[in-house]
């Protein structure tokens, strides 16, 4: 499976360093948003035409990653 994590990016100085695709003012986040209420990838990409189809996998990819943390319990 290929790795798509190189589009997302993180700059302090565009939208104040929280995760965009490739730069550009479009948040990991509100791809997530999107496809959360219910967006198809057709749609997005119909309403974000600068948007490729491996942004949203590499979105969804980041969001996996970012959740797949170990949890450590103390006794």
């Amino acid at each position: 499976m290929p790795n798509h994590l190189d589009r997302i990016t993180s700059d302090p100085d565009v939208l104040s360093g929280r995760p965009c695709i490739r730069g550009q003012r479009i948040r990991v986040a509100d791809i997530l948003e999107l496809l959360a209420s219910g967006a198809t990838p057709a749609e997005i990409l119909a309403d974000y035409p600068y948007l490729e189809a491996a942004d949203i996998t590499a979105s969804l990819e980041y969001a996996a990653r970012l959740l797949d943390h170990p949890v450590i319990r103390l006794s």
